[in-house]
């Protein structure tokens, strides 16, 4: 069995742009295991910073937890790819919860929340969750793909041909999404799982990049500086600020290196890192 830390590489980079006083983003990387986590947090004061935190801490050490006490994760059975969906699922539920909890109890943070994107790389696959306008893109080759469709009222009106996609970039209806972590007290989390392929590079971004640059600019940097993925990471944000860094702006990219079969589990191999 490879292990994960030489099967992936993962990098990140946030900054909060240059218009904002503090960074609103989350995120978090654990290579061992395979799981990116990326929030987005929205409310007045800090609060959009305290609904990222949360949502990331949380998924980040119940995912964890969620691998060593599931003793299934241990047996090769065809089974891995339902069970790291139900994992993805109990957790952003957990994260939901814990947010509109926390607002309800303290005044400051009523109707704060936060988008959500979450890759948990497993048995040559990649499980997505996610929530909001944070986005998850592929790179195969040549080919630069968003995984993930925006739960928001602009995506809406593009799917129902009110405007098109390249008019989207100018909309003033950018920030307004239709799904988020913590605003209500249950959430549907979007998710679904896909082959990964040795070579793949993904993104996972806050709206503060894909807002602000190109998709096909997105797409040149990874390409020209992938060898060195944390200066791809950190020039995109860097970019994002060039174009004017109008929101907080947070990079992960994962690289996969070779493939990654669940040949002993998810348990084995998180105890053997653990050592």
């Amino acid at each position: 069995m490879t292990d994960l830390t030489t099967a992936l590489t993962m990098v990140s980079s946030t900054d909060p742009g240059m218009v904002r006083s503090h960074n609103e983003d989350s995120l978090a990387v654990e290579p061992q295991i395979g799981l990116a986590v990326l929030a987005d947090g929205m409310g007045g004061y800090n609060a959009g910073e305290v609904a990222s935190g949360i949502a990331v801490a949380l998924i980040r050490e119940e995912v964890k937890k969620a691998l060593l006490e599931d003793d299934t994760l241990a047996r090769d059975e065809p089974g891995v790819t339902a069970r790291a969906e139900r994992i993805l699922r109990e957790q952003s539920t957990k994260a939901n919860a814990s947010i509109f909890q926390s607002a309800q109890k303290q005044p400051q943070y009523a109707g704060m929340g936060t988008t959500l994107v979450t890759a948990l790389f497993s048995d040559n696959r990649v499980t997505v969750a996610h929530i909001g306008d944070s986005r998850l893109y592929r790179l195969r080759g040549d080919s630069f793909e968003q995984i993930t469709r925006d739960h928001s009222l602009l995506q809406e009106q593009i799917d129902s041909g009110m405007i098109s996609k390249e008019d989207a970039r100018h909309s003033m209806n950018k920030n307004l999404v239709t799904r988020a972590l913590g605003v209500d007290p249950e959430v549907e989390t979007e998710i679904h799982t896909y082959e990964v392929l040795p070579g793949d590079t993904y993104l996972l971004c806050s709206d503060g990049l894909s807002d602000m640059i190109p998709e096909a600019e997105i797409h040149s940097t990874i390409e020209t500086l992938k060898a060195n993925l944390q200066l791809a990471a950190d020039q995109l944000v860097q970019t994002a600020n060039d174009y004017g860094g109008r929101d907080n702006v947070s990079v992960v990219l994962v690289q996969v290196n070779d493939r990654f079969a669940s040949e002993t589990g998810w348990v084995s191999r998180f105890m053997s890192w653990l050592k």
